[in-house]
């Protein structure tokens, strides 16, 4: 038995897979003020009736770590950064506080300069008067000799937690990429860690002890102990969740759009040849190029719950999520409203939702029916062109698929496979609005939950055998070891 849940930004959604099948579904709306209730609440009303001791395992995906970096809700970070000689390096200054220090280590893993123990002092005491408390230590060829990093993280270790070393983020040579995944894994970390503690006692509270994986941005789990010390590889764990429910539930090998409508945003992903598309170096969020490895996903502030505004007399659905809908008490109208003002949704207050359309409607001096109208066909039309936006830039450069890169490969997709709340309403609306036939299965309102209990572990790393220096380096694994000349793998 195997448990999947998708903590979103509006929902927690939870699902019990038995033998290949769904045999439980949950919904529960998300509280991010009492987020352990809300977890606590969803597993407990999940797990009535079934024998917990059957749990083979649990999978999460989770918006935590995105959330925090997005809405600038991170611990401040302090960087001592080890550029070496060449390109000024100014630019990486991403901590709340970045200290530059002298000494190099060249690209075959040499120490050619050793750093100064008093720059290290002074970085100490920089950061305990700015009450930092979390580090990230990076050093340009660390991921060929990681001694510089260990040294400095030795010094600090005693003041200071968490301390990210930049070899332990990946073994690939992108220095930039590196200092800001540092930087990143250090400022989400108790973050993250509060939601995995929360998480820990939840189970502990349902008497649950289960393996407990979480889904990365690639699709693939990692137990919940390395996510505490990686937690930058949670970024974009939801988008992953959904690719992975859309494509379980929908295969197809063709060329396609593929969409998760939620509350809060929708994400969009694309498959060439039924194969999804990924990102090559690492994931950008917010303004920080990383080397986070993941499935190509971009997300736009478009969902269910919406806030819905009149500006200039034209519609303005989103960016931002102000509450729950009006039919459910919510402050604002949403396109959720507008779905139960139609008679699409059976659930809520119809006569609210009809009374928020009626006040839209007056704006523009249409009934409350053609303003229900309007707005989901403003909605098919959002991401209608969002969608031909990522295409055009797409098609723009060199094609890269989770297998290979596709060399004058086009995206041109076939169809349309939807998941999340809003999917058999906007189903019809978007074939008309691309011209494709759009599907979306049975447990459309489920499947970010379905796509994390069917994740697997994956794993990357990076291994150089340097055999005129005779070593062997797993950076990821801190794997160091001494080999011959005549090694060969």
């Amino acid at each position: 038995m195997i448990v999947g849940l998708d903590m979103g930004g509006t929902n927690i959604d939870g699902v019990i897979i038995e033998d290949g099948r769904v045999v439980k579904r949950v919904k529960k709306p998300t509280n991010r003020d009492g987020l352990f209730e809300s977890i606590w609440i969803t597993l407990g009303e999940l797990l009535s009736g079934y024998d917990k001791y059957k749990i083979d395992r649990i999978n999460l995906s989770t918006t935590v770590s995105t959330n925090a970096i997005v809405e600038s809700k991170t611990s401040p970070v302090g960087m001592i950064i080890q550029s070496g000689p060449g390109m000024p390096y100014d630019f990486l200054a991403c901590g709340n506080e970045n200290v530059f220090i002298s000494g190099y280590i060249d690209h075959r893993g040499e120490v050619i300069e050793g750093f100064q123990i008093s720059e290290i002092e002074k970085s100490i005491r920089l950061f305990k008067e700015k009450n930092i408390d979390s580090c990230a230590i990076v050093t340009k060829f660390s991921t060929r000799n990681p001694k510089f990093e260990r040294n400095i993280k030795e010094i600090l270790e005693k003041d200071f937690s968490p301390i990210t070393m930049g070899h332990t983020m990946s073994g690939k040579l992108n220095f930039p990429r590196r200092v800001y995944t540092s930087y990143l894994n250090s400022a989400v970390h108790n973050t993250f860690n509060d939601f995995s503690n929360n998480i820990r006692k939840s189970l502990e509270r349902e008497g649950i002890d289960a393996p407990i994986f979480i889904l990365k941005a690639d699709g693939g789990t990692m137990n919940i102990s390395t996510a505490e010390e990686k937690p930058v590889e949670t970024i974009l764990s939801g988008p992953a969740a959904s690719f992975m429910g859309i494509n379980a539930m929908l295969p197809t090998n063709e060329d396609a759009i593929l969409l998760d409508i939620g509350g809060t945003t929708t994400d969009i992903f694309f498959l060439a040849d039924g194969v999804p598309l990924f990102e090559p170096l690492g994931i950008k969020i917010d303004k920080y190029n990383t080397l986070v490895r993941a499935i190509y996903s971009v997300s736009i502030g478009l969902g269910g719950d919406s806030s819905i505004s009149i500006e200039n007399s034209k519609i303005k659905i989103g960016p931002r999520r102000e509450g729950i809908p009006y039919a459910f008490g919510g402050p604002k109208p949403t396109p959720t409203d507008a779905m139960i003002a139609l008679g699409l949704i059976k659930e809520g207050n119809k006569e609210a939702a009809h009374n928020s359309m009626a006040t839209l409607g007056t704006k523009l001096n249409i009934t409350p029916k053609d303003m229900a109208k309007l707005i989901l066909e403003n909605m098919g039309d959002i991401i209608k062109d969002k969608v031909d936006e990522l295409l055009y830039v797409i098609n723009s450069q060199p094609v890269y698929t989770v297998k290979e890169l596709l060399y004058g490969k086009k995206i041109e997709p076939k169809l349309i496979n939807i998941i999340g709340g809003p999917a058999n309403v906007l189903a019809s609306i978007l074939e008309k609005k691309f011209n494709l036939p759009c599907y979306f299965p049975k447990d459309y309102h489920v499947a970010n939950a379905i796509g994390a209990a069917l994740a697997k572990p994956t794993t990357e790393i990076n291994m150089v055998a340097n055999t005129s220096q005779g070593v062997l380096s797993v950076p990821e694994l801190e794997l160091y070891e001494k080999i011959s000349r005549n090694y060969n793998c």
